[in-house]
């Protein structure tokens, strides 16, 4: 299936939060990745709920990384075009 950038859930019960990863596309949601590429915090204030490594989320797109629906958004509102 190749590579996938998609979300990795972490923290407590209400208190979520999220590494942006690259996994194989067949892989269960918190198994084993093969980059990190930064994370998102949801309940953080505006400014700092994602934080990405722009070259490397660029680098997986070229190598043609898909992407989930959620981190779609997220490269949206951080204005990088697929």
């Amino acid at each position: 299936m190749g590579a996938r950038i998609r979300l990795k859930k972490f923290g407590t019960k209400k208190r979520p939060y999220y590494r942006i990863v690259v996994m194989d596309g067949r892989a269960p949601r918190d198994g084993k990745t093969i980059e990190e590429l930064g994370y998102y915090h949801p309940i953080e204030a505006e400014d700092k709920q994602i934080v990405l490594n722009e070259e490397k989320v660029r680098g997986w797109l070229k190598n043609g990384a898909s992407v989930s629906d959620t981190v779609h958004q997220i490269l949206n509102k951080k204005s990088i075009t697929l």
